[in-house]
């Protein structure tokens, strides 16, 4: 979002779960917001886009209100049952919202119901909210999301044995910790995760902030307290087909990370992939071709372990 103020009037960019970001005004004094451009109009006459729900619901690590939303397929029948894909924002200190989510849509439109949440740790919901992460991480706002697909499997036409999930970043580091402690998902896309914090630390480009912030002592001093949070702790425990998808030139979560988990997964005879994107930083759904090719990945690993098949061929 951004805005600018003049004449007694703001601009700003105004989306919503049905629309990319436009130029609106509104008065200083109050009134009504008036939209001044459709710049996608064109292209949504010729289009259906999955309905956006928002949802709220009780973790049940602590009863705690967690908002989400749900994004249903188009031509979507409430009598079927459909797959759903659990789709998890990194940061973690960041957030999704009531904003146009062009991924999202992509997956809606290949059949999938789509779950997106704020679990504790997100920005937008007050200090303390964001703050029971902090030396915490990840932790309870794993069941967080596990409540948020509890919730939506029960209203019905969600099939629970068609489960996906996938994250990037915060989200990686969410799908590998998922896949260590639950075996409910068909299949699941890490992307650019940590995976293990001491040699992510010793890799990372933030490894200052990382070390002094998401931890309150380093390593060496704590190794037990970093390996228990790291997901590769848990690799162990992971029966389900697992993809990992990182950029070449990503210095924030390294390449190494990936590498780690898919090793050890390969280690395990559990189905894995290891995706790399040539020249690709952290950023890979940063251009328009990056994020078709990411959704793609993504999509075409779901349709491998029953997920709806892909039109114009088999992702396998």
């Amino acid at each position: 979002g951004s805005f600018s103020v003049g004449g007694g009037r703001v601009a700003f960019t105004l989306t919503s779960g049905a629309h990319p970001a436009d130029v609106a005004v509104v008065s200083l004094d109050g009134g009504a917001v008036r939209r001044l451009t459709n710049l996608n109009g064109d292209l949504f006459a010729q289009r259906s886009l999955g309905a956006v729900e928002e949802i709220t619901f009780a973790s049940s690590a602590d009863g705690l209100e967690i908002e989400g939303w749900v994004v249903t397929p188009p031509g979507f029948d409430p009598s079927r049952q459909y797959p759903l894909i659990l789709e998890i924002h990194g940061g973690p200190f960041s957030n999704y919202g009531p904003r146009f989510s062009l991924e999202v849509q992509l997956m809606a439109a290949a059949g999938y119901v789509v779950l997106y949440t704020n679990p504790r740790g997100s920005t937008s919901y007050g200090e303390a909210f964001g703050n029971l992460i902090h030396h915490a991480y990840p932790s309870q706002d794993y069941d967080d999301l596990m409540s948020g697909v509890d919730a939506v499997v029960a209203r019905g036409f969600v099939d629970p044995d068609r489960l996906y999930v996938t994250g990037g970043s915060g989200g990686g580091v969410l799908t590998a910790w998922i896949v260590g402690h639950t075996d409910r998902f068909a299949a699941a896309v890490v992307a650019k995760p940590v995976i293990n914090w001491t040699s992510w630390i010793g890799t990372a480009d933030s490894y200052v902030f990382g070390a002094k912030y998401w931890f309150d002592q380093l390593p060496w001093e704590d190794p037990e307290g970093y390996w228990a949070r790291s997901p590769l702790a848990y690799v162990g425990n992971v029966t389900t087909p697992t993809m990992l998808l990182t950029g070449e030139a990503d210095t924030r979560t390294p390449m190494s990370e990936s590498e780690q988990f898919y090793q050890a997964l390969q280690l395990e005879e559990v189905p894995t992939a290891l995706v790399r994107i040539p020249g690709a930083s952290h950023g890979i759904a940063s251009r328009p071709s990056g994020l078709m090719r990411k959704v793609g990945y993504i999509l075409a690993w779901f349709e491998r372990y029953g997920g709806p098949a892909l039109a114009g061929g088999h992702g396998g």
